[in-house]
């Protein structure tokens, strides 16, 4: 295995981001990325050091000190919904396309085990652009909605339910769809605040999660679609 894909595949075992991995271990991100990339060959220790290191950390209480914004909680049909405690998008109007696509780019390289199917979903590069400049995107009306749940893109993956096929009929995707598409529903909740800035209930919003099957066999993440907002009750604070 290339050094590259040995630094790539240490990373992708512990579940951490790129960024996150950069964070917990202390390396310079562009210098990660230029590893996993080929683009830069690390010092012939780097990845028996990581190998090492990654053995003995605990992933989840890793991911808890860089990320505290979400929760993943059950509803009383004991659903799992991902509750997010902070909001990174703000604004209801002009939303930044190109700042949530950077926020997306965050995740490229990561790989998500689905807990009802144990599917294991990649994060690839044509996701931050497809989910950010896709059609769907441009004609929504609920653009916070979208923009927010740019945050919480592992969580909505890992609790993920509900899986279906359909083969690919694309030319285009001929190459990265060989083997067809999944659809999964997930649902996340965002945060309502009242004119005081207290937080008085979490409005609940289901999507689908779509997955191409790529030539090289892996499943990767292509787009999050039809984010709508329940017409079942809210989450009370």
């Amino acid at each position: 295995m290339e050094t590259s894909e040995t630094v790539k595949e240490i990373r992708s075992r512990t579940g951490l981001n790129r960024k996150e991995f950069c964070q917990k271990f202390g390396i310079p991100l562009r210098t990660m990325e230029e590893w996993e990339t080929g683009r830069r060959i690390p010092p012939e220790y780097i990845p028996r050091m990581l190998a090492y290191y990654t053995r003995s950390i605990d992933t989840d209480n890793a991911r808890n000190e860089i990320r505290n914004h979400y929760d993943i909680v059950e509803d009383a049909e004991g659903n799992k919904v991902v509750i997010i405690n902070d909001l990174r998008f703000k604004s209801r109007r002009n939303i930044d396309w190109n700042t949530v696509e950077q926020c997306l780019k965050e995740y490229v390289g990561s790989c998500v085990q689905i807990l009802e199917t144990s599917d294991e979903i990649y994060i690839g590069k044509d996701f931050p652009d497809e989910y950010t400049h896709s059609k769907d995107t441009k004609s929504l009306k609920g653009a916070n909605r979208h923009a927010n749940a740019s945050q919480i893109v592992e969580p909505m993956i890992k609790i993920a339910a509900g899986k279906t096929f359909a083969p690919n009929y694309e030319e285009k995707h001929v190459a990265d769809a060989k083997y067809g598409w999944y659809r999964y529903d997930t649902r996340f909740a965002i945060p309502v605040y009242n004119d005081e800035g207290n937080l008085c209930r979490y409005n609940i919003f289901g999507a689908r999660i779509l997955i191409r099957h790529d030539e090289d066999g892996k499943m990767y993440l292509y787009d999050i679609l039809r984010i709508k907002k329940e017409t079942s009750e809210p989450l009370e604070q």
